[in-house]
Formats: structure tokens, sequence, C-alpha cells
């Protein structure tokens, strides 16, 4: 939802944040759902030769951009990578203030020897897990909502 406001006699819009924050509700209707593929973390001074369309996530560090690609597009690319993961979007849409979704669910994933790297997108959440652990990862998340 956007909304249209005045800042200095122009005109602008927003967008308003509508997620859910209660974590019941958030637990119990987080729908995993996990994307075919595998997803490499890279790291690069500059992607202006790449097509943005294939960057799944861009976040600039001091060191450089951090990306997310597809194991196949990084390959292609040339482009050094660490951690081959599987992708598991909550579907739910979660507010980026609510509190306790991370917590709950990394915790019963560490409880199982799982490690997950969050990316907390707009709308949802985005686990990346060692694409051996998927399965078992889908599992655990889906008893959520049990």
């Amino acid at each position: 939802m956007r909304n249209l406001y005045e800042r200095n006699g122009e005109l602008n819009f927003e967008l308003k944040m509508n997620g859910e924050k209660n974590l019941d509700v958030l637990l119990k209707s987080m729908k995993p759902k996990l994307y075919e593929g595998e997803y490499v973390f890279c790291s690069v001074k500059d992607f202006s030769h790449m097509d943005f369309q294939k960057i799944i996530l861009c976040f600039k560090e001091p060191e450089g951009f951090t990306l997310i690609l597809k194991r196949e597009d990084a390959d292609k690319l040339n482009v050094g990578y660490a951690f081959v993961a599987a992708w598991i979007e909550l579907t739910v849409h979660s507010a980026l203030d609510a509190v306790g979704l991370t917590a709950a669910f990394s915790k019963a994933l560490a409880d199982k020897n799982i490690s997950c790297n969050v990316v907390a997108g707009f709308y949802h959440d985005h686990i990346f897990v060692e694409t051996k652990d998927a399965p078992s990862a889908m599992i655990i998340l889906n008893q959520f909502s049990q």
C-alpha cells in the first residue's frame, strides 16, 4: 500500500508496511517454500557487468558487494563463491518490526545443528541453509504450523 503525503511543498509516496506482527500468527502461517536449485554467496567489487535480474540479493559492505546468485549464474560469470545453499522463503507477509520470528525458527534449526543465513525482505523472510539440510529444515519449519 502506498500513501501520498506532502513534504516541503512536494507530493511524495511512501510504502506502508502492513505485515503481520503477532508471533503466534506468524509461526502458524509462515508456510515455507523451497526454491529449486542451488544458491551461492559471493563478494565482488563491481557488478555493473552482471544482469541485475539474475541477482537474488545485493548488500553493500565495506569489503565489497555481497551477492546471492544461482550457482549456475555464478559459474557462468566465473564469480567465486562460498556456501552453497538452498533457499527457503517464509511466505507469510511479516512486518519488518515483528519481534521473535527469526529467533524462533533459527533456534529450532540450530537445535538440529542446521545453520541458517537469514535475509529480511520487505514482505517475506528468506532462509538459506546448506543444500543437504534443506529437507530437514522444511520439516522443522512446517512443524510450526501444526
